[in-house]
């Protein structure tokens, strides 16, 4: 699979630092599209209420770009390009982790009261998602 003429394998996945405005009653982060993250935001959603090491996910996209953020707690995105597995641990709110279309991949090891954040460059489709490995 290519993506913008890029093969796309699971070091295609990248984490991204967000902005941190650091302030004795509280941090800030944002995330602007096309700037932060490297695609125009057409969908967001999140993840909340997940039972401590419980499990999410488990597809592809045929076209979707997703940005994935951990904003409160931690949980592990499995990635799988069908060839290479890779785990990247989400625990802080000033990253994200990048994830191309055609990345199999699904969240695990929830901690208790996680929020997850996912940013999406296309609206919902069903006939995008792939469920079958």
């Amino acid at each position: 699979m290519r993506h913008r003429g890029q093969p796309v394998d699971v070091h295609s996945c990248r984490l991204l630092n967000l902005p941190r405005i650091p302030d004795e009653r509280g941090n800030l982060t944002f995330i602007e599209e096309l700037h932060h993250i490297p695609f125009a935001i057409e969908r967001a959603y999140w993840l909340y209420d997940v039972p401590g090491g419980e499990s999410r996910g488990g597809h592809a996209f045929r076209h979707q770009e997703e940005f994935v953020v951990a904003v409160s707690g931690s949980f592990d995105v499995v990635l799988n390009d069908g060839c290479e597995r890779k785990t990247v641990a989400l625990n802080r709110s000033y990253y994200g982790l990048h994830i191309p279309p055609m990345i199999w991949r699904h969240l695990d090891n929830f901690s208790t009261n996680a929020v997850c954040l996912g940013l999406s460059s296309r609206p919902f489709k069903e006939e995008d998602y792939v469920s079958d490995f």
